[in-house]
């Protein structure tokens, strides 16, 4: 069968709306991974965070930026 090229940007076409529900799925996911891995760096004591070797400015800057960053 012969491909034109409307039939190729159709096919380019469905690929990507096919691929933004993956995109978001991927977002939320990376989301909820940081909002875990901040959740557990809140709950470090200073020994723990001494071993890991991250200051009190570092963690109270990991804190403070927003999930999606």
């Amino acid at each position: 069968m012969e491909r034109t090229l409307s039939s190729e940007l159709n096919t380019q076409q469905v690929s990507s709306k096919s691929a933004m529900p993956l995109r978001l799925l991927a977002n939320l996911l990376q989301w909820q991974r940081r909002m875990a891995s901040r959740h557990q760096l809140a709950r470090l004591d200073s020994r723990l965070l001494a071993d890991a070797g991250i200051s009190e400015a570092q963690r109270f800057s990991e804190l403070n930026k927003p999930f999606w960053r």
